[in-house]
């Protein structure tokens, strides 16, 4: 099978001839820019460059030479592949190894922190001594009204957005083998709490129900505006389009089943049919952290194909037991190693050990993409990394045994 309908067919929940696997396809199935360093290195590969497409996360975009080392089957609409490269500058991560940024979302200093404006106001920042840059100064920090919402500056794709994305599209489309991950959002939850501040936005939700209404209502409004113009220009194109919405901590979902099915459901739903209705062969992609088993009935009623990254450490999220009762209805796209201890600290052979441990779970009649539970961080040894992905090459042939 080519690696498009490798993933199509597990998507559907048929065993192709292998498990797919993925690295970089999405925003939370990556590699740090400094972990990218270290396995280059380590793997001997010389020249080449280190975008970090993702500066927040300092995410490296895996280049060609990467994604065919390790058979990789999926591809991200954003990669930058044969774009110019005077649009990238030099940048030092920040462990004083070289990478490149985009020249638009460059950052500046300010004192011993590297930050970025919107206007005056700093909108996040990166303190001397930071991996990641965090966000600051919410838009909406002091919003209290309607009007103080609407005269927001929204994000609206530009016809201009919309020809580039295409053109990738197509190009990746028609010249390449991958399955293609366009990468649109569409959160709610956690958009809101970006743009309240995460305990205005809480709280909105308990005791200000009135202002949490008319700011979700208008994220919907923006995403379903967004959402016309991006499936019109790469709905024939991709395969899967990726949604985002944290709704998870370590032990439990950040919201209650019940407030989950009033408050955010709804507007998930509206946003997920939405697709259905447009490119009813498209595969709804949600990533969410944390512990969601008791959301995944509502979750899968709203209208998601595929969960990431199956944070199989936190409450309740045992790799058997969802499998056992949601294989069947959803796609596992991650769960394949534990990043927050395995991955990081443990030995290439118990890193192997549970590679082949998860594809036995997972993988048995499709509905499984391996990849790691979110982005492999920069304190992974790139021998685990190696040893992670190699093991899932040598197991990935079905039958699974």
């Amino acid at each position: 099978m080519t690696s498009r309908e490798r993933v199509l067919t597990t998507l559907a929940h048929k065993e192709p001839d292998k498990v797919p696997l993925d690295l970089g396809a999405m925003r939370s199935s990556g590699i740090m820019a400094i972990a990218y360093n270290k396995l280059k290195q380590h793997l001997g590969l010389s020249g080449g460059y280190t975008r970090v497409y993702d500066i927040g996360q300092q995410l490296a975009e895996p280049e060609q030479k990467i994604l065919d080392r390790f058979h990789i089957d999926v591809i991200d609409l954003a990669n930058t592949f044969g774009e110019n490269g005077d649009d990238w500058k030099k940048w030092s991560l920040p462990d004083g190894s070289p990478g490149q940024v985009h020249r638009i979302f460059y950052p500046s200093r300010h004192g011993n922190e590297w930050v970025f404006y919107d206007g005056d106001r700093i909108t996040s920042r990166m303190p001397e001594g930071c991996l990641y840059f965090e966000a600051c100064n919410p838009p909406l920090e002091n919003a209290t009204t309607k009007h103080d919402i609407e005269n927001h500056k929204w994000y609206y794709y530009s016809d201009e957005d919309l020809r580039i994305l295409e053109q990738k599209a197509k190009h990746l489309y028609e010249n390449t083998e991958y399955a293609i991950m366009g990468g649109f959002g569409g959160n709610i939850l956690e958009y809101g709490q970006n743009l309240r501040g995460w305990s205005n936005f809480m709280m909105d939700l308990v005791i200000n129900r009135s202002l949490a209404d008319d700011l979700m209502d208008k994220l919907v409004e923006v995403h379903l505006k967004n959402l016309e113009g991006y499936l019109q220009a790469v709905g024939k194109y991709i395969q899967i389009i990726q949604m985002g919405d944290d709704l998870g901590t370590q032990n439990a979902p950040q919201l209650s089943p019940d407030m989950y099915r009033e408050l955010i459901k709804p507007r998930h739903s509206k946003i997920f049919q939405y697709v259905k209705k447009q490119h009813s062969d498209l595969y709804v992609f949600l990533h969410s952290c944390g512990s969601v088993y008791d959301l995944l009935p509502d979750l899968i009623d709203a209208g998601i194909d595929i969960l990431n990254p199956v944070q199989t450490s936190a409450k309740k999220m045992d790799p058997q037991t969802l499998k056992d009762e949601f294989g069947d209805k959803i796609t596992f796209w991650g769960g394949g190693v534990d990043t927050q201890h395995v991955l990081p600290d443990e030995t290439p052979a118990e890193v192997t050990a549970q590679v082949e441990e998860r594809m036995k779970i997972f993988a048995p009649g499709g509905g499984f993409v391996f990849a790691p539970v979110h982005n492999i961080q920069a304190n992974v040894p790139p021998e685990n990394i190696i040893a992670m992905y190699e093991k899932a090459n040598a197991v990935r042939d079905y039958p699974i045994s």
